[in-house]
């Protein structure tokens, strides 16, 4: 059986999603961040050397990396569901969706997070950092246009593996400026198994 090594407030929360998604059964682990430093707990480093989370083990297999582990979860266990056929020009776009998400889109909006923390220290980088959210944030805008997913009419796990571009970009409160993404987000926020993955992955502060 699959086992989520799950850290409050996090990426996993994706994994979660994609298993209640599937309806596969899984075993949840839970740990919390520190309160101080918003750290893991070291007792994640006796999962995996870099003790980070999304984490899952499956038998003997640990596979870390978001998209590492949706790519795992979907050709291991999912029967063809939440992904397009591989031999179709769509798979091609669904596993660029895939890899974009964490690789591109998500580092102006980590970097404009901390840099954020510096106060004036980080004034200089603001205006690159501000063009590269509004470059990578109007692709995926332009991308949803039509469209109820990332794919089109129906849910894929690219759509779970960007989700979290989207949450943060509503946590720094600019869904306004994006209202496909705003409107996407609050679609797959409303499906039921997104919900029972919030009850039972506990707090989540990018839900809303």
């Amino acid at each position: 059986m699959i086992t989520v090594h799950h850290l409050n407030d996090s990426r996993s929360q994706r994994i979660l999603w994609l298993l209640e998604e599937l309806g596969l059964p899984y075993e949840l682990k839970c740990y919390q961040r520190d309160a101080v430093t918003r750290l893991a707990p070291p007792e994640l480093k006796a999962i995996h050397p870099l003790g980070k989370s999304p984490v899952v083990t499956d038998g003997q297999s640990t596979v870390i990396e978001s998209g590492a582990i949706i790519d795992y979860i979907i050709r291991r266990h999912a029967g063809g569901r939440l992904q397009p056929d591989p031999q179709t020009p769509a798979y091609d776009t669904y596993q660029q969706w895939l890899h974009y998400a964490e690789g591109s889109a998500m580092l102006p909006l980590m970097l404009f997070m901390y840099v954020g923390r510096l106060g004036e220290a980080g004034a200089a980088l603001h205006p690159r950092l501000e063009s590269e959210i509004a470059n990578h944030m109007g692709y995926v805008e332009a991308s949803l246009a039509g469209h109820d997913y990332i794919m089109g009419a129906e849910l894929s796990a690219a759509d779970i593996q960007l989700s979290f571009v989207g949450e943060v970009l509503g946590a720094f409160g600019r869904l306004d400026a994006y209202p496909n993404i705003k409107a996407w987000v609050a679609r797959f926020q409303a499906r039921p198994a997104y919900r029972v993955a919030l009850e039972k992955g506990g707090a989540y502060s990018f839900a809303k």
